[in-house]
């Protein structure tokens, strides 16, 4: 009847005609790419509030509050070292293998939990999504950076290891602040083509521990990968040198840990190329990838 109505007011426009006469856009419309950055970059102040909210509100409700922050990579990094550094006697060939497998553990930490959590991004946010409009991207990139603040708090308890374990201050600490800069990019766009692939799929949180599980193991956090290397063809290996995951992990060792530089997979100069590949490839594609079902989202 509406229509109609408004027909008969215009009996030469069509009512997408006259909507756009009167600038008038749809409702949830998706803006062009530029627009879109733009608007991302509007609510920086909104997502870092949200982020440390985050934060606070996940551990309110337990005794020891965000001291959890530090317990879990440490208890993790415990238990992998009872099994492959006690158990299976792994540590043989690595020096201060202590610092080795905590290095990798928080590190890998980092992505593993941004992903995960990053598959319910937008279906946990639905209420959110429905009730207020804004771009959907802040949702995934308060995801990675609330996972950020959690590995900062971790890094302080992983220098303390490294230097307990003997290893020296040495400039290229410094290293760590491009390193997890890289990584922390490459996060946030990966955690948005899980958070674009999650609200299609229900049941991909219940797939990703597995997943998760198999890219640990394949990423040269409990053991060094050349033992897997001489497993496999080489196309296989050169497949899994070029893990993005194991990139991140080496870059922190060769930092943090003096005794380690000889058993990288690849050069310094290789490695900083190949992170700051990933990093672009996936921080810019998971943006536009995602950018690309702006309308999908909270529909349903």
């Amino acid at each position: 009847m509406a229509n109609t109505a408004v027909a008969n007011l215009h009996p030469r426009l069509t009512p997408a005609e006259l909507a756009q006469q009167h600038g008038l856009k749809v409702a949830n419309d998706r803006p062009p790419l530029r627009e879109y950055t733009r608007q991302v970059w509007a609510y920086r102040h909104f997502i870092t509030a949200y982020s440390r909210a985050k934060v606070t509100s996940s551990l309110s409700n337990t005794r020891l509050g965000q001291l959890w922050q530090v317990l879990t990579p440490i208890t993790n990094a415990a238990v992998y070292y009872l099994i492959f550094g006690v158990i299976l006697s792994q540590d043989r060939d690595i020096d201060n293998f202590i610092a080795y497998l905590c290095t990798g553990v928080f590190v890998f930490m980092f992505t593993q939990t941004a992903v995960a959590n990053g598959t319910s991004a937008i279906n946990a946010n639905l209420g959110l999504i429905r009730a207020l409009h804004f771009p959907r991207a802040v949702l995934p990139i308060t995801v990675t950076l609330v996972q950020l603040q959690q590995l900062l708090m971790s890094m302080v308890v992983l220098a303390a290891i490294v230097l307990f374990t003997g290893e020296p201050i040495t400039l290229r600490w410094l290293l760590l602040a491009p390193i997890l800069f890289l990584q922390t990019i490459f996060n946030i766009g990966l955690t948005m083509v899980m958070a674009r692939f999650g609200s299609k799929v229900a049941d991909l949180k219940q797939i990703m521990p597995f997943v998760l599980r198999t890219w640990l193991y394949a990423s040269g956090v409990l053991y060094p990968v050349s033992l897997l290397r001489d497993h496999l063809p080489g196309w296989a290996a050169t497949l899994l040198e070029a893990n993005p995951a194991l990139i991140y992990i080496e870059l922190a060792r060769y930092a943090l840990l003096e005794s380690n530089r000889e058993n990288l997979v690849a050069t310094p100069m290789q490695l900083w190329g190949t992170a700051i590949a990933w990093t672009l490839v996936v921080g810019i594609g998971g943006f536009v990838y995602f950018w690309r079902g702006e309308k999908e989202y909270g529909r349903g």
